[in-house]
């Protein structure tokens, strides 16, 4: 079992101290540097000062890509789906005959 590995995050202009698997760390800082670029985009493009407005922004922004990337796989899935069952239909009829 790996040693949990103590670290800091800031973001909005707070630190966030967590205890996390030393596997979390490089996605977790990613992810806050991810936050606050975002931030300094929001807050330049539409002069948002309130941190809890541009936070909030920032959570909808990330949580529609995920969303969006989710139905994305969804229709894939389903495309795929529909070309192996008329190639599976197509194999069935030139077996038969």
């Amino acid at each position: 079992m790996s040693e949990k590995l103590k670290i800091k995050l800031s973001i909005a202009n707070r630190v966030y101290p967590l205890t996390i698997e030393p596997s979390q760390e490089e996605g977790l800082r990613k992810a806050a540097l991810k936050i606050e670029t975002m931030i300094s985009q929001f807050e330049q493009s539409y002069s948002v000062r309130d941190k809890q407005d541009v936070l909030a922004m920032c959570a909808l922004q990330f949580a529609s890509g995920t969303e969006q990337k989710i139905i994305d796989k969804d229709n894939l899935s389903e495309e795929v789906e529909h070309k192996l069952t008329a190639l599976d239909q197509l194999l069935k009829e030139y077996l038969s005959s």
